[in-house]
């Protein structure tokens, strides 16, 4: 019997495929965004500049191709849910990994509140599978 995937497997897929209108439709249009990666601190309340201004305009430009998911785990914080994901990512640089842990509420089948931090570009060749 397979099991429909989850708001954040379906959240992590989307990100993987750089899907912009599946991305922005698992965001609630106002979503409590906030975020930390290496070089700033994000913040935002609607998920088109969420999508288009910090996941695919900057974490993962049109430069950088995501080649796949190299694992996955999620779980509950009470009433949030917690994701941790790695993803492979090839630069003009050369291969890296990219992992980013993830806490989140849903209003159901959107994403109302978001919380990501981001290890940053790690050379795949330092990062342990």
């Amino acid at each position: 019997m397979d099991t429909e995937p989850t708001v954040g497997e379906r959240f992590v897929t989307a990100l993987a495929a750089k899907d912009r209108t599946t991305l922005t439709g698992l965001l609630r249009p106002d979503v409590d965004f906030r975020a930390m990666t290496p070089s700033r601190f994000w913040e935002a309340t609607d998920a088109a500049t969420v999508v288009d201004d910090a996941m695919l305009g900057h974490w993962f430009e049109p430069r950088e191709v995501i080649t796949g998911v190299i694992e996955m785990e999620s779980g509950r914080v009470g009433r949030r849910s917690r994701l941790r994901y790695r993803l492979a990512v090839n630069t003009p640089d050369g291969p890296h990994v990219v992992e980013q842990q993830a806490y989140f509420e849903t209003d159901g089948e959107q994403i109302s509140w978001l919380r990501i931090m981001c290890a940053g570009y790690l050379p795949a060749a330092e990062v342990d599978a």
